[in-house]
């Protein structure tokens, strides 16, 4: 229960209570206390939350949004001041009030309504007590000043009117109170209570006045604007005044240019709306329309339409006004050629207005008084278009002539200009082909100028039809080898100009170039073709190769090569060259044709390609070949070229090809037993070449293991299997051109050497046999007295005696009496036997060995030692 109401985490709430321990000694609590209330704040003011009425030990603030069942923490004190959460920033300036845990927030926010639960705990004599105190905090928001939705401002008598009371914001419950204010100040309460509504079932001329609402809630109450409402009524037959008046027996008139208002009035309540029609069409909204320069095309009728939008009632009156107007805009210039291109045709055109205008033409615009002249005779001629020759050849270049038109309804007079010049330059005469060469099409062309210079075109005399003269810009002509060398003029001719102005062009087929026939080049080189289009008329759309089997390279094919980038196409306006990439003697060698057409014919010239091959390099042996171990990882080669034991350097020679190929490992098990078969039975020659056939069959394709050097001799092939078996075989290169490969070999093992194994076996042996005979003398010589017969058998019997002697006296006495009786018996050598046991038996029991008995004894060993 209590982790539910604190919304704190098991685990914080238990560390919490277990900190407690350290300082506040906890007993039965007993009861735990809980006190609720209510709190109402104010938007943007301030409220003061209060956890009891003494500060208590430790507490923790926790806030629960409406709507919600979680409790979030905002602040807490175990013992060391507060601690505010970041929920405290979202309700507001939160702050706990020193020397209490009360909390003060100011500017409350609508967000900090809500539940706050303070669990306090106090440390008193009886035991910690634990509190909580529940506080529903509202935040009220004040009025906000009302407006009024009217649904109809302007109603009609007898008809239904509603009016509300709109509020943005406030708290409820909330009561409206209504006001009416008359013309003459008067003010009275027309309705209040809780609704915002007021309802006029039927109004009429005594609800017209202003109206107020007034709102108000537990904060605070406000008044809104004025709003007028006002009975409709009307409108009556308008009136309509003309400005300036001016009365036909048409109606009314006005000059062009002239300002005209039209006023159009009429009794309603509210005012009437007012549209003005022209010729029935709507020009104008509005009690007064004005025309400030009215036209000609404002001659019509005009109709004034009063009416009430909200009895629906209209009325309307028609008047006819009548407009003079001169001709539109100003007189119209032209000069034309006239007299087969030999003088000038002046036009003034000035259509339209009334009475018709008066026009003239001078070569002055200034006046007569500078040297200007009347063109046509003195004086004008009542007409809207005046047309006036004039002499080329009495004119000069870049002449102005000036068109001066007046009407009785303008004030000044207005006029129009033309000016009279040659073309600059020459005649330009141009060729060109339609798609796919069908049409040849030749323009002629003599810009600027005014009036414009006319063309025509001189056919030859040599197409067989007879001279025709064509006066369009262009000739349209069908294609044909024919026109090749063919000559065609254009003429021109101008009024400003005495002479007939001519160019000509010939028509000629492309005639194609290259900087060399024939081009030799080694093979694996790059060759570029040469194609220069030197003459042609019009020209071509472009020179197109072909290669050495007549295939067209374009930029298709092109693409289509560009992993292989067989061919690169290089162009310009006047040529295109063709290079051919890593040239091959077998598919690239033969004849290249460049061709070029255009309207008039083609052409095409041939190219001859000769790729040639480096020559042959000299043949090359292998002169050792062997595995550089018993391991057969690698294999030691060395070759020889031809002509280099006897001095020369093996010319034409840019690298080596080194090889190889492994036996099948199926039939090597077949081949050795075809061989233990051709040993039983022998061989012969034919025998031998059948073994050779079978031998080339059972080992797979020759791979290629290195490229070399030309200056090298001698390589170790690497990375061999010991239990393959290869052929290896070289061929020199120079450039692509291979010579003959070497006769396949198979490495060799390395010659086999005992000597030094039988050396180290020796030496090794020797040092055995003499640390074993070391440590054999020195057990026998320190164990004498438990082995006897040993070191007797190895020192002999002489020592053994005369350390008797020495030791027993008996025994000195028996060697005196055999010395004087007889003869002394030698022992020729140290070998034990029986009759060096004999005496060891014959004497007594051995007395007990003394300190001299173990003294040392020097013994020389000498060992030989064989291989």
């Amino acid at each position: 229960m209590l982790i539910r109401l604190t919304g704190l985490q098991s685990i914080s709430l238990l560390a919490w209570l277990i900190t407690l321990t350290n300082s506040v000694e906890i007993i039965d609590p007993g009861q735990v206390v809980y006190v609720d209330s209510g709190l109402d704040g104010v938007v943007g003011k301030a409220v003061i939350l209060e956890c009891g009425s003494t500060r208590p030990d430790v507490y923790i603030w926790g806030f629960t949004q409406p709507g919600t069942d979680a409790i979030k923490a905002v602040v807490y004190d175990f013992g060391k001041g507060p601690k505010l959460q970041n929920l405290a920033q979202s309700l507001g300036d939160l702050q706990v009030i020193s020397g209490a845990a009360s909390l003060s927030i100011e500017r409350l926010p609508l967000a900090a309504e809500g539940l706050y639960t303070c669990q306090a705990l106090y440390d008193t004599e009886q035991g910690a007590k634990l509190y909580y105190y529940y506080i529903h905090l509202r935040v009220l928001v004040p009025v906000s000043k009302p407006y009024i939705l009217l649904s109809d401002a302007s109603p009609a008598e007898g008809s239904l009117v509603w009016l509300r009371c709109g509020l943005e914001n406030g708290t409820g419950p909330l009561y409206f109170l209504w006001e009416h204010e008359t013309h003459s100040g008067l003010v009275s309460i027309v309705s209040q209570g809780n609704s915002s509504m007021f309802n006029m079932t039927e109004v009429n001329r005594n609800y017209t006045g202003w109206y107020r609402c007034v709102a108000r809630n537990q904060v605070n109450q406000e008044r809104s604007d004025r709003i007028w409402l006002d009975i409709i009524f009307g409108p009556d037959i308008p009136q309509i005044d003309v400005t300036p008046y001016s009365i036909t027996d048409r109606g009314y008139s006005a000059q062009e240019r002239q300002t005209v208002s039209l006023l159009c009035q009429a009794q309603s309540n509210p005012p009437s709306q007012y549209v003005w029609f022209y010729n029935n069409s709507q020009v104008y909204a509005g009690p007064q329309f004005t025309i400030t320069r009215i036209l000609r095309m404002h001659t019509g009728t005009y109709a004034c339409l009063a009416q009430n939008t909200y009895l629906n009632t209209r009325s309307m009156k028609t008047i006819s006004l009548t407009v003079y107007y001169p001709p539109d805009g100003s007189p119209s210039c032209s000069v034309l050629p006239a007299m087969n291109y030999s003088s000038l045709n002046l036009t003034c055109s000035w259509p339209g207005g009334l009475p018709s205008p008066s026009l003239r033409w001078t070569t002055n615009p200034l006046s007569l008084a500078q040297g200007g002249a009347w063109l046509g005779g003195e004086g004008s001629w009542p007409a809207n278009n005046v047309s006036v020759l004039q002499s080329g050849s009495q004119t000069n270049n870049n002449s102005l002539f000036t068109c001066q038109g007046m009407h009785p309804a303008l004030n000044t007079s207005t006029q129009c200009t033309a000016r009279a010049w040659s073309p600059y330059g020459e005649p330009v005469c141009s060729a060109y082909a339609t798609g796919m060469n069908q049409y040849l099409l030749l323009s002629c062309s003599w810009e600027g100028g005014s009036p414009r210079a006319v063309v025509w075109w001189e056919v030859p005399k040599e197409e067989g039809r007879g001279q025709e003269v064509e006066t369009s810009k262009i000739l349209v002509l069908r294609s044909n080898s024919t026109q090749n060398g063919q000559a065609y003029t254009c003429y021109a001719k101008h009024p400003l100009d005495t002479h007939t102005r001519t160019c000509s062009l010939k028509l000629e087929a492309p005639v194609l170039l290259t900087q060399r026939s024939v081009v030799s080049v080694f093979e694996g080189s790059d060759v570029q073709l040469t194609c220069i289009l030197q003459s042609n008329y019009p020209p071509a759309n472009q020179i197109v190769w072909f290669n050495n089997h007549r295939q067209e390279v374009v930029q298709e094919v092109q693409e289509a090569l560009a992993k292989t980038r067989k061919y690169v196409l290089r162009r310009a306006a006047a040529w295109t060259n063709l290079t051919v990439l890593e040239t091959d003697g077998t598919t690239d060698s033969g004849q290249y044709w460049c061709s070029a057409s255009n309207a008039v014919g083609g052409t095409e010239i041939p190219v001859t390609l000769l790729v040639k091959r480096y020559p042959m390099p000299p043949n090359v042996t292998l002169v050792r070949l062997v595995y550089s171990s018993r391991q057969r990882r690698e294999v030691e080669l060395e070759w020889q070229m031809e002509g280099e034991g006897e001095g020369g350097e093996g010319g034409g020679l840019t690298g080596f090809i080194l090889d190889h190929r492994l036996e099948a490992p199926g039939q090597r098990r077949g081949e050795e037993e075809k061989e233990k078969d051709r040993e039983e039975a022998g061989t012969d020659p034919a025998d031998q070449e059948e073994q050779r056939q079978e031998k080339r069959s059972s080992f797979s394709p020759w791979k290629q293991v290195a490229v070399l050097e030309p200056r090298e001799r001698v390589h170790t092939l690497g990375n061999m299997t010991p239990t393959d078996t290869y052929q290896i075989r070289i061929t020199a290169v120079n450039h692509r051109t291979l010579g003959h490969p070497s006769p396949p070999e198979t490495p060799a093992d390395p010659p086999f050497s005992a000597y030094p194994a039988v050396i180290g076996a020796a030496i090794g042996g020797m040092l055995i046999a003499a640390i074993a005979t070391v440590l054999l003398f020195m057990y026998i010589i320190r164990n004498r007295n438990n082995n006897p017969r040993l070191h007797d058998m190895l020192f002999g019997m002489q020592h053994s005696r005369s350390r008797e002697n020495i030791n027993l006296p008996d025994d000195e006495v028996m060697g005196g009496v055999d010395g004087e009786g007889g003869a002394t018996e030698h022992c020729p050598s140290p070998s034990p036997g029986p009759s060096m046991a004999s005496p060891r038996a014959a004497s007594p029991a051995s007395p007990p060995l003394t300190a001299e008995d173990n003294e040392p004894v020097n013994v020389t060993i000498t060992v030989m030692a064989t291989g």
